[in-house]
């Protein structure tokens, strides 16, 4: 990855090919550009999510989860999730309609997913990892590096690995696949 991928990585976006063409130094200030327009931009969010994290303490789930689920985009709902911690979040991760999760999911670092997943039921966390392995197999397996023996045995079910040792030599998961094969009968 270049230098001007890796700090844009945070955006998930590929680089557009206009900023690759600039010189090295352009290709910095724009970026240094971009990262103070986004620090405007989201100025105060994390105070806002601080604020909800707290509003829903004192709220039943059979109203917060459909309110949720009808009025906050999943980059949102994430953001008061860190918030809360995996403890409070774990109730709601229960209890979410499935696509919205995955989506919500997606926005969360791989290690809190990681221990949501483990501290959920185990019915919701299955049908989840099922998913994601079906839908977004790469996100599944960058949450499953950092997920304990358990949760990993249940990956390790529903995954399909390459059968091939050389399908592996670069794979970006390769440790990852290496212990699910290995717990795999």
């Amino acid at each position: 990855m270049s230098e001007l991928e890796e700090s844009l990585a945070w955006t998930n976006l590929p680089v557009p090919e206009v900023i690759r063409q600039l010189q090295p130094e352009e290709q910095q200030l724009v970026t240094s550009y971009l990262k103070t327009l986004v620090e405007l931009k989201t100025d105060g969010l994390e105070e806002l999510y601080h604020a909800i994290s707290m509003i829903v303490k004192y709220i039943p789930h059979f109203i917060v989860i459909p309110l949720m689920v009808e009025h906050i985009r999943p980059q949102i709902a994430a953001g008061v999730c860190r918030k809360m911690g995996v403890e409070q979040a774990t109730g709601y991760a229960n209890d979410l309609p499935l696509e919205y999760f995955s989506e919500v999911s997606r926005h969360l670092d791989h290690a809190m997913m990681a221990q949501l997943l483990e501290k959920m039921k185990k019915h919701p966390a299955e049908k989840f990892i099922h998913f994601e392995l079906q839908h977004h197999l790469t996100h599944m397996l960058d949450i499953a590096e950092n997920l304990d023996e358990r949760m990993l045995g249940i990956v390790a079910r529903h995954v399909t690995l390459p059968e091939h040792e050389d399908d592996l030599l670069r794979h970006p998961h390769k440790s990852v696949i290496e212990k699910l094969r290995a717990l795999q009968p």
